[in-house]
């Protein structure tokens, strides 16, 4: 029977640390999809790609041909007396057409360059992805073992403030002496101040999972097991540095600085262009006629003229020099970088790893000590009903037996967020990879594919209107969780029966 009743005692206790979700309870891809679809950090690095998808029009423009037009009416207030033809005003209107031949490989490395860096920003954002529900995670979780750890302290001051109830009654009749009542007033004080720290850190989960999902956590369902994990280290960093985002933007980032200094060595070399015009002049009347002149002076002429143009740098105190040397130096500052970028995705990886494997191993080694503190606090209280135990030896066994839930609640959370980081590193991570495209996923292609070749110059997308939701709406949040009970530490310590069925017994228990 006493095995039976431990076996419920256990069972009870694994509800308590990941209780039953209600029907409306919000699961994990819930909140995902809301961070997702609201957060300003995602959203904010959305807008970031689109403007670097408008980097390929700008650089694709400066080869294509320009024209443009010029007016002017002038007024001439002094005139030469030795021009014998001075007309007082003249308007003229002229257009011209240049089209580049040859830039040197200009305009080819910044079109390049300006590719390489929208490959770049969409690793940058798939990277964003990953934090923003990394972090989601994370605070999801918080959430979930802050609860559990909120109703183990509550339960263990509810049941310690009856403890000292009973400790005080027997003192009263001469059972205990005062130092039971201080031992038993000592302890209820901590598990207060525990109560206190534990509410404090609910309060501040649930903010946080309000700062990244937008909207308060409300009953959290049980996370669902986490796919594709590596088996060692070497398996993780392998993926990692093939998929890791932020290794592929600093990759990318590398490439386009190769195309930069091309950019610069353009600067030096010859351009060539086609160029044409056509000029109308009108000298609005104020050219006299003379009588009988077979040739006479228009007011009016016009003109057209086509040809090449050559630009042919000589000398230019030494700026093209500088301009490669800088963009060399850049180059080199993105080939270190990846290798940075490298280290830090490796360490990343498997320090992930180590810690989701180590946090499994806490978990199994805390639902050991679970059940090992139980059928200890047991002993203890049977021990002491027979008087060989003391009230200090019984509450010692019960703080055991709560820090070993709070450690085995704080494990399975270190191990899914370990878990989800190291998925992370792994670019594994990212909305596709969770299964949110329930929805409409963001594309990120569809804005380059709309604008990479858009020549006019006359457009936009409008005024920007905010897409984030805004928070300042949210209630305050508290410390309230639903009422969780193990009955092996609802039972109370002091359970001498002389007290609870003799004629003298008190009349409080």
């Amino acid at each position: 029977m006493a095995r039976a009743a431990l076996l419920r005692s256990l069972l009870l206790s694994v509800a308590l640390t990941y209780s039953a979700a209600p029907l409306h309870a919000e699961t994990l891809r819930e909140a995902l999809v809301k961070a997702y679809n609201t957060n300003p950090t995602i959203t904010a690095q959305r807008a970031t790609l689109r403007a670097t998808d408008e980097n390929v029009p700008i650089a694709r423009a400066a080869g294509l041909p320009s024209a443009n037009a010029t007016g002017d009416l002038t007024e001439f207030l002094v005139t030469g007396q030795n021009n014998f033809l001075a007309p007082p005003r003249q308007g003229v209107a002229r257009a011209n057409v240049s089209v580049p031949l040859y830039q040197g490989g200009q305009v080819r490395n910044s079109v390049a360059a300006a590719k390489t860096r929208v490959e770049g920003g969409r690793a940058t954002l798939r990277s964003t992805e990953a934090d923003l529900f990394t972090n989601v995670v994370a605070a999801y979780m918080d959430v979930i073992r802050d609860e559990a750890i909120v109703g183990l302290n509550t339960q263990n001051v509810r049941v310690l403030d009856v403890n000292l109830q009973a400790s005080r009654d027997r003192f009263q009749v001469g059972d205990l002496t005062r130092t039971d009542v201080a031992q038993s007033e000592a302890r209820l004080a901590l598990a207060r101040a525990q109560l206190q720290s534990a509410q404090a850190n609910l309060i501040s989960s649930r903010e946080s999972y309000i700062q990244f999902v937008g909207t308060p956590p409300g009953t959290l369902d049980t996370p669902p097991t986490l796919p594709h994990l590596p088996d060692s280290p070497a398996s993780a960093v392998t993926v990692a540095i093939d998929n890791n985002p932020v290794l592929i933007a600093a990759a990318k980032e590398r490439d386009a600085s190769r195309y930069d200094v091309g950019v610069a060595r353009a600067s030096r070399l010859p351009q060539i262009s086609a160029v044409g015009g056509a000029s109308y002049t009108n000298y609005l009347g104020s050219i006299a006629s003379v009588p009988n002149d077979v040739n006479r002076i228009p007011n009016a002429n016009k003109a057209v003229q086509a040809g090449l143009s050559l630009t042919l740098p000589l000398f230019q105190g030494g700026r093209p020099a500088a301009q490669v040397r800088q963009a060399e130096a850049y180059q080199s500052r993105a080939i270190e970088n990846v290798t940075a970028t490298e280290r830090n995705v490796i360490a990343q990886a498997r320090s992930a790893f180590a810690i989701w494997r180590s946090s499994e191993q806490v978990i199994q080694s805390s639902e050991t000590a679970v059940n090992a503190n139980k059928l200890s606090l047991e002993g203890v209280r049977a021990e002491n009903s027979v008087g060989t135990r003391t009230i200090l030896d019984i509450l010692n066994a019960e703080q055991e037996l709560l820090n070993s839930q709070v450690t085995l609640v704080t494990a399975r959370r270190d191990a899914y967020v370990a878990g989800f980081a190291l998925l992370a590193a792994m670019g594994q991570a990212e909305a596709r990879d969770l299964g949110l495209d329930g929805g409409v996923l963001y594309d990120p292609v569809a804005n380059y594919n709309r604008v990479r070749r858009k020549i006019w110059d006359f457009g936009g997308d409008g005024e920007p209107v905010p897409v984030a939701t805004r928070t300042a709406q949210s209630p305050a949040q508290n410390a309230t969780v639903q009422a969780q009970s193990d009955p092996l530490l609802d039972t109370p310590v002091d359970r001498n029966p002389a007290l609870t069925t003799g004629k003298d017994a008190p009349s409080r228990q």
